[in-house]
């Protein structure tokens, strides 16, 4: 059985992904847990550190984030009925980022399905700051669904790789092989090349990875003289791909492309969910 933890802030971007996970698993039995973490504003820094006697806000606030959270589960089992699925509701008087860690002990949970967005995002931003956080500060691998995306399986999947990633690393292989067996997905593997060959350590990297993934549809694909922003924009002109897999390194291009706010027009390859698996660092 999977778990799989849902914030929500009750936005629309939030029930996207939300819907986005109930069908990527339609076929999976799973518990989701359905997480909305609240701190009124009428609560002051002094307050939360003194705590004097309650004033009820407390309460009344958990009682909204109960309620709202449980016209979340109905509308989502009334319009996506499965037998497989089981929910669980989560209110919680805490920080988003503190409140997810302990849920992931607590619960155990596989995997994250969250928004590129939340109620006050702005549009102009590409990733949310809960999102961007998350990221972060959480060891464990999450789905960031881009707002407004509409629900497609995720039969061809684009992986960037360098070829120096770490084959032992416990979800990387696993979670992405999970993924192609639920849905017969292609992997599309995809090394940026700059006229520099491959040393031997990559070179069996790619030989490992050919022989790991034997028994799903994968190829191998070449970006010529580009970097990896470049290379993944590049094959998505191309290329129909319906999810995009990175790992999180301490220090990668995945920071640079995500934890910053973009003006410009949004690339090519956030138009569509993003998988992002914790190196082993970061684990």
């Amino acid at each position: 059985m999977k778990r799989i933890l849902l914030p929500t802030d009750f936005s629309d971007n939030a029930y996207n992904a939300i819907k986005y996970a109930v069908q990527f698993f339609k076929d999976e039995t799973c518990t989701f847990y359905l997480l909305n973490t609240f701190t009124p504003i009428s609560y002051t820094a002094e307050y939360l550190i003194e705590n004097p006697a309650p004033y009820g806000i407390e309460e009344v606030a958990l009682g909204h984030s109960k309620k709202e959270i449980e016209k979340v589960a109905q509308k989502i089992q009334i319009e996506f009925p499965n037998e497989k699925h089981q929910f669980v509701k989560l209110s919680a008087f805490n920080m988003l980022i503190a409140e997810i860690k302990d849920v992931i002990e607590t619960y155990n949970i596989d995997l994250i399905i969250m928004g590129t967005k939340g109620a006050t995002g702005l549009k102009e931003v590409l990733i949310g700051s809960q999102t961007m956080y998350t990221m972060k500060k959480v060891k464990c691998p999450i789905i960031a669904v881009p707002d407004g995306f509409v629900y497609e399986k995720p039969k061809e999947i684009l992986f960037p790789t360098d070829y120096n990633l770490n084959t032992s690393n416990p979800i990387l292989l696993p979670l992405i092989k999970s993924i192609c067996d639920i849905h017969n997905s292609r992997l599309h593997i995809l090394n940026a090349y700059y006229g520099v060959p491959l040393v031997t350590q990559q070179q069996d990297t790619k030989v490992y990875l050919d022989t790991y993934f034997e028994e799903n549809a994968h190829v191998f694909e070449i970006a010529d003289g580009m970097d990896v922003i470049e290379a993944i924009e590049d094959y998505q002109k191309y290329h129909i791909i319906n999810l995009l897999v990175m790992v999180h390194n301490k220090h990668s291009f995945f920071e640079n492309l995500l934890f910053k706010p973009v003006i410009n027009q949004i690339a090519y390859h956030l138009n569509v969910p993003f998988l992002v698996i914790p190196s082993i660092e970061r684990q």
